[in-house]
């Protein structure tokens, strides 16, 4: 194959696709999602044979139990994918949207539209899911797309990809709409993020190094984050039963996922109290704990190094700190995070406000696991990713976060005097 010639091709198809669906109506596109759905559930064997030779592969290429578990589809994974298909149809279409409607001493109104950014490349690793979350956010905030999955799941994606075609073709929407890359040779990537005059925005979902290639080579402006490394910090004020299970499942519910606490910050007037029980808890779940001094004081734990601080592991791995109160938490977070997402647990409402206020991460919570930190969570009905960026989106980015505005001018006659 002729990478070149073939990512070219995509990329003219998609920037033709574009303006007919930035043109197209709520009804049409919320019909084609559902249509999507509807395939989705009609296919639903093909698409978990076709994953089953993912995994069987992924075993035999020597994917670690993080990885296989992102890969993995099942029924009730397939069932959340239709039920963010149907949600997304559910919401409001930013598209068209006018705001801030005000009329100027000159004569002329003027406002702003919500509109689509164009053509969205997305970049992504492991989770097949991912294939349905990014068409459905790009079709419904009238985008065009182009992804690109993981070698590892290119068969699960291919057969996404015909129930994308099939509900496509039933609302008379162009195929390419949602372009699926055929090939797993990396220089489809290189084309992709190089291709300005087609692509408007990369989004890569994956790994730090994944990322880093991308942001790096880009020739297109890029929404991301390179790391999750989230923190839980536990007050002195904290009701312990509540940290204890916030912390519990801010680790456990899911190790692969980028909103799972890599770290946790205990205040060390109730680190004596609280530990121990996590620790128990840790240990049944297979966890491994690794410590700074004064938790190694209270817990048996393997010794936490600087770079722990700096690791998301995505693993069954848990660095645990003890520190004096929360300033010290959040001069560790101010340190060490990723900007993704952080927690305070506690019961004095003055500390909340201002470890919300201080802390400088795209999600802060008060009293919640960070796997909230998620666009399903969020009602964004899916999310195309998570970005730390600061400009144009951060945090969970779903529909809005898809468009841009342009400025609106309704005039009467005036000329500029």
């Amino acid at each position: 194959m002729d990478i070149k010639a073939y990512m070219q091709q995509l990329g003219q198809q998609a920037r033709s696709a574009s303006r007919v669906i930035a043109a197209t109506n709520t009804k049409t596109k919320n019909a084609a999602l559902l249509a999507i759905a509807g395939a989705l559930n009609n296919n639903r064997q093909q698409i978990l044979a076709a994953n089953a030779i993912d995994l069987k592969n992924g075993q035999a290429n020597g994917l670690d139990a993080a990885l296989l578990d992102r890969l993995e589809l099942n029924d009730s994974r397939i069932d959340a994918m239709i039920e963010g298909l149907q949600q997304v149809a559910e919401l409001a279409d930013p598209i068209g949207k006018t705001t801030e409607l005000t009329k100027r001493p000159s004569g002329i109104e003027l406002g702003k539209m919500r509109v689509p950014l164009g053509v969205v490349g997305i970049i992504y690793e492991s989770r097949p899911n991912v294939t349905i979350d990014a068409a459905s956010l790009c079709l419904k905030s009238g985008n065009a797309t182009i992804l690109r999955g993981g070698s590892e799941s290119i068969n699960s994606n291919q057969a996404i990809a015909e129930c994308i075609k099939q509900g496509l073709a039933a609302t008379g929407l162009p195929e390419a709409v949602v372009q699926v890359i055929e090939t797993t040779d990396r220089a489809a990537v290189g084309e992709l993020i190089t291709m300005a005059e087609y692509v408007d925005v990369i989004v890569p979902r994956g790994g730090k190094g994944l990322i880093e290639r991308i942001s790096n080579d880009a020739r297109v402006p890029v929404i991301k984050h390179l790391d999750g490394i989230c923190h839980v910090y536990i007050d002195d004020k904290a009701d312990l039963d509540m940290a204890f299970n916030i912390a519990v499942n801010a680790k456990t519910h899911r190790y692969g996922v980028c909103n799972a606490m890599e770290t946790l910050l205990v205040a060390e007037g109730v680190a004596s109290e609280i530990l121990p029980r996590l620790a128990k808890a840790y240990e049944e779940k297979g966890v491994e704990l690794r410590g700074c001094k004064k938790t190694q004081k209270i817990i048996n734990c393997l010794p936490a190094t600087e770079e722990d601080w700096f690791t998301e592991y995505l693993a069954p791995i848990l660095s645990i700190k003890v520190v004096a109160n929360m300033d010290a938490a959040m001069e560790h977070i101010a340190h060490y995070s990723s900007q993704h997402t952080e927690s305070i647990i506690t019961d004095d409402q003055d500390r909340a406000r201002r470890f919300i206020a201080e802390v400088d991460s795209s999600s802060v919570m008060h009293n919640a696991s960070t796997r909230f930190a998620d666009g399903f969570e969020y009602g964004l009905g899916a999310e195309i990713g998570i970005s730390t960026d600061k400009i144009h989106a951060r945090g969970p980015v779903g529909l809005e976060g898809l468009t841009s505005q342009k400025w609106i001018v309704y005039g009467h006659g005036e000329i500029r005097q």
